[in-house]
């Protein structure tokens, strides 16, 4: 595929995939989740077999788009970034904390990395707690109460996080481009990610 001179590849094919795999069961969850502990939502869709059924098994698939992802290299590339922290990553947070235009950041910024931690925490935590509830002979009562009370509240910890992700893309119509497209502006990225490794190789390739 061609790419414009001005664009950077940021995300790939896989990289992409991944992503909209993960949000597509998170939301699914949370969804269904609304449905079954909201009593008007519950009301007015009503099947509630159905929808816990969908709800079981969206959870327990949660984990599967980042499994498969991991069979390809860029994948393993952006988790191996993602779980890391480096001198830069604290630079861009007392940036933050001062609200300085410059942050320093590579590919991914410290608050991405936070997230990204943090989504992966409360999803294995989320699907230990539901499988406890789900399978109840698994555990005593007490532990099956305890998981229950973690799982409705971490629930609700999911849902506003999420949502305070997607009002941060609305913001940033260019990083919704580069996961829609894979394709990033290069003044956008030597911008928000200037020691971003390809920012620098694109800035050697451009003749004098």
């Amino acid at each position: 595929m061609h790419r414009p001179p001005d664009r950077l590849l940021r995300f790939t094919r896989a990289e992409r995939w991944v992503h909209r795999a993960t949000a597509a069961l998170v939301l699914t969850c949370l969804a269904t989740a609304a449905c079954l502990y909201v009593a008007p939502l519950a009301e007015l869709v009503g099947r509630r077999r159905l929808v816990v059924t969908v709800h079981v098994w969206c959870g327990l698939a949660l984990p599967v788009p980042l499994l498969l992802g991991l069979a390809f290299r860029a994948v393993r590339a952006d988790v191996a970034r993602l779980s890391r922290f480096h001198p830069v990553d604290r630079q861009w947070l007392r940036a933050t904390r001062a609200r300085a235009s410059h942050r320093p950041a590579g590919k991914f910024n410290a608050g991405q990395k936070l997230y990204a931690q943090w989504t992966l925490g409360a999803m294995l935590t989320i699907l230990g707690t539901g499988l406890l509830m789900w399978l109840t002979h698994l555990a005593p009562a007490a532990w099956r109460t305890g998981a229950t009370f973690v799982h409705d509240w971490l629930a609700a910890a999911i849902a506003v996080v999420t949502a305070g992700h997607v009002r941060m893309a609305l913001r940033d119509p260019e990083a919704r481009r580069g996961m829609r497209t894979g394709l990033v502006d290069r003044g956008w990225a030597e911008r928000e990610h200037p020691q971003w490794p390809a920012v620098s190789r694109a800035k050697a390739e451009v003749p004098e």
